[in-house]
């Protein structure tokens, strides 16, 4: 989500900072190419330009240019305008579902993806705040529309309205709200058709479905690709339902993601979540602050705590830290490391939430440093018998040469693991006596400080002292070095 903004903004605010004094004239030139990065990633023009036009207002003045860091006072103002832009009045993750059984309606156009989403959501609303969710489809137009949800439904463990052939959208939601109320569910989420937004006849019918349904939240899915178009959208469908909050889907792919700037900035409606992927838990809260610094290329530590938070095993994971700091580290760790590194999001998904890594992440899969390189590691790591990943050093040519031949790659490759190994055993070590390993897992396992209290600025410092040069967060660990740089890990081409 947004990496061509991010990778254009980030080339401007490099020679920024790098300029050391500023002139008004490098400012408004600065924010010129701002302007149209804004506009190249779908950003509506209206919105673009009143953007850089508060941005200016506050970045011209002789406080920032004459002061001693300009260049990051510059991008300072920017991170905090976004914020503003994106920022609405309520916590866009906190749905109106006090009063139950409550009603939330999911409209939007062909093809968005509300069915996805409306399973996505209902997992979520099941999963972590523990509502009992009955799901019902009131899409009469869609072949195998209503299969499609209740096969869903199976797979997220969600409950959906038993099929009537026959009924009329209206009368589908009058008979999942009186089974919600009968059936003791907290949330009835009805996923209603698609329909383009000058299409008056199921505009009507939508309408007709509110008043029947009356629903404290009418979510509308707005794919992310629309493009600037996605503001038209929005502001139809608000005109005629009335809506309460966005849903982007498909931002994993969309390299722009101007429409979450345009929606938010013009229709006044919160975007409440946004859909990062195909499979059911794909489905995150969207945080101004956090999507600001994204774009910014800061990162979204938040988010990699929070995920190591959600995939972690609280017992096994305070096994590893004895095990850590008592400078115990081999292969059977490693393998649980690179693990946990693919079930937070893979390689490229974790750097671009580390602070001052999303530049790299392209040079890093250039250099061959991506997830199929962490599944070699891992084939190389399940070719060792139990007693050498207990004991690495008793790798020798003849126990690599096996080793290699069984997880069909080279013996150089292992050599790079095995390297890495001692590397990374040995910073475990120093962190161990350092007391920094106890504090970083005491943050992934919620037992520290609160994730979002995380200074980023003093991440990043620490992470430059790491062996390489970088780091990364796999397993509930701490910041681990990526030793020799990325093209020492990469595969040789």
């Amino acid at each position: 989500m947004f990496e061509n903004l991010s990778e254009r903004l980030g080339g401007v605010f490099d020679r920024l900072t790098k300029q050391g004094a500023l002139s008004e004239a490098d400012v408004v030139a600065a924010l010129r190419e701002v302007r149209v990065a804004l506009l190249e990633a779908d950003v509506s023009l209206p919105v673009a330009r009143d953007f850089i036009k508060r941005v200016q207002a506050k970045a011209t003045g002789a406080a920032v240019t004459k002061s001693v860091t300009p260049g990051q006072q510059v991008v300072k103002i920017v991170h905090d305008e976004l914020v503003a832009t994106l920022t609405g009045d309520e916590d866009p993750g906190a749905l109106k579902i006090d009063n139950p059984p409550v009603a939330i309606l999911m409209v939007g156009l062909q093809g968005s993806g509300k069915t996805t989403t409306t399973a996505k959501l209902a997992r979520r609303l099941k999963d972590r705040e523990g509502k009992r969710v009955l799901m019902a489809s009131l899409d009469t137009n869609r072949p195998a529309a209503m299969d499609q949800l209740a096969v869903l439904g199976v797979q997220v463990g969600v409950d959906t309205l038993p099929i009537v052939k026959g009924q009329t959208a209206p009368e589908i939601a009058r008979r999942a709200r009186t089974q919600a109320a009968m059936g003791g569910y907290d949330v009835v989420i009805l996923d209603t058709a698609g329909r383009m937004h000058i299409d008056e006849v199921l505009m009507d019918e939508v309408q007709a479905v509110r008043d029947i349904a009356t629903p404290r939240e009418t979510l509308l899915v707005v794919d992310g690709l629309t493009g600037q178009d996605a503001v038209n959208v929005a502001t139809e469908f608000d005109g005629k339902v009335g809506i309460t909050g966005v849903v982007l889907t498909r931002m994993d792919g969309d390299g722009r993601g101007g429409a979450a700037l345009s929606m938010r900035a013009v229709t006044g409606k919160p975007i409440r979540f946004v859909g990062v992927g195909e499979k059911s838990d794909a489905l995150e809260t969207f945080e101004a602050s956090r999507v600001a610094g994204r774009i910014l290329g800061m990162g979204d530590i938040v988010a990699l705590v929070e995920k190591a938070q959600e995939t972690l095993e609280i017992e096994q994971a305070e096994r590893m830290m004895k095990r850590f700091q008592k400078g115990q580290f081999n292969m059977n760790d490693l393998k649980g490391q690179l693990e946990q590194m693919l079930k937070m999001g893979g390689m490229q998904g974790m750097m671009g939430m580390m602070p001052g890594m999303g530049k790299m992440s392209k040079a890093a899969e250039v250099a061959g440093f991506d997830d199929k390189m962490l599944r070699r590691q891992i084939a190389l790591i399940q070719s060792m018998t139990k007693r050498e990943r207990a004991n690495p050093d008793l790798l020798q040519a003849s126990r690599k040469k096996r080793i290699a031949a069984g997880a069909g790659l080279e013996v150089q490759e292992l050599n790079r693991l095995l390297k890495m190994h001692r590397q990374m055993a040995d910073m475990m070590k120093k962190l161990g006596k350092k007391g920094m390993l106890k504090q970083a897992m005491g943050a992934m396992m919620g037992k520290g400080a609160d994730p979002a209290a995380m200074d980023p600025a003093a991440l990043q410092a620490q992470m430059a002292r790491m062996p390489g040069g970088m780091g990364g967060l796999g397993g509930g660990m701490p910041p681990m070095g990526l030793p020799g740089g990325l093209g020492g890990l990469g595969r040789k081409k």
